[in-house]
């Protein structure tokens, strides 16, 4: 026998109308937990993403270092975070790369400390021949206060310092052999746009030329200058040795390179992601110290395998020819006290 529904009373609801609203209810009950769940549970997330440009080899200990920060931020941020790096030059010059930090067109750069010197003066005393005793004293002041005041420095310019990456001590380099601070007279050596390169070369008797990188070789091969300078897997990764026989290690310099965030995007970041960039930096920094100085014994032995001689001079001789360069910096307001006191850092 059928039996219809009771009719409903006035201002009361009928028994399937309120089966049917509990029903709804409970779709929409379980598919806000199921979008919470894969919100929490690998479903869509941003993502930010972190362009880092720089100008060396893939095979560089830089461009390596910057790989395992990668992988050290996206995990630390549960993959919230991610670094994009472009390396051998494919997004500019060192010089147009900060520019484009400074902009925030890029998030994230590494450049020599030299071409910093135009950003902050803070930078120039990097470039001061024989300022560190060792690598113990250098990793001394980097590390320290000191070298964190330097990373700070270039704020106003919407630049950040992170960290710094171990570019070893630059030497002479060129088709002809350099033994003494006399056979430098006269020849035209390649130099960064740095004024404290410039004055540096000068106090050798040498003509210093400006000349990109990426057009070094070319140059080298041409006979536009006679010689460069820098650290022995740069010389051994961009192949100069192909064009210039004799390598003199008489470590006039030692400049390190610097990772620098842009500003804009730096405090674009939480609080919490700050610190996280600042970790996997100075782990990052670490990591490339310990790549760095087995590529140089491994490129020291490449290039010497390959034909060129490495000249092994007196340094105190070399040193002598430039203490002038000390006398006139501490002169400098700003860079005289930094001069005095990473002097007087002990490790």
């Amino acid at each position: 026998m059928n039996h219809s529904p009771l009719p409903c009373r006035a201002g009361q609801v009928s028994v399937c109308q309120c089966a049917r609203s509990c029903r709804q209810a409970a779709a929409i009950l379980v598919l806000l937990l199921t979008l919470i769940a894969a919100a929490g549970c690998g479903g869509p997330r941003e993502v930010k993403v972190i362009k880092l440009a720089h100008g060396l080899d893939q095979q560089h200990s830089v461009h390596k270092g910057m790989l395992f920060m990668g992988e050290r931020l996206a995990e630390k941020s549960g993959g919230t975070m991610r670094v994009d790096v472009y390396s051998s030059g494919q997004l500019g010059s060192e010089r147009e790369c900060l520019e484009l930090v400074q902009i925030g067109g890029l998030a994230m750069t590494k450049v020599s400390a030299s071409v910093l010197e135009s950003f902050a003066p803070e930078f120039k005393v990097f470039g001061l021949p024989y300022l560190f005793r060792d690598d113990a004293h250098m990793y001394a002041v980097l590390d320290g206060p000191i070298g964190r005041e330097i990373l700070e420095a270039p704020r106003s310019k919407f630049l950040l310092g992170l960290c710094y990456y171990d570019s070893g001590s630059r030497s002479f380099y060129a088709s002809r052999p350099i033994r003494t601070p006399e056979d430098l007279k006269g020849l035209k050596i390649r130099v960064q746009e740095s004024p404290m390169a410039f004055a540096l070369i000068r106090a050798f008797g040498a003509s210093a030329t400006p000349i990109s990188w990426g057009e070094l070789y070319t140059a080298l091969q041409q006979g536009v200058v006679d010689g460069a300078e820098n650290n022995p897997p740069s010389f051994h990764l961009a192949r100069h040795y192909e064009v210039c026989s004799y390598y003199t290690l008489d470590e006039h310099t030692s400049i390190p390179d610097v990772v620098l965030i842009s500003t804009h995007f730096w405090e674009s970041l939480t609080a919490q992601e700050q610190q996280w960039v600042k970790e996997a930096a100075a782990e990052s920094a670490a990591y490339q110290r310990k790549l760095w100085a087995e590529s140089t014994v491994e490129s020291l032995a490449a290039v010497e395998q390959a034909g060129v001689e490495i000249i092994r001079p007196d340094k105190a001789a070399f040193a002598a020819q430039v203490a002038a360069l000390h006398e006139a910096a501490r002169q400098d307001p700003i860079v005289g006290p930094l001069d005095r006191r990473i002097a007087e850092v002990r490790p």
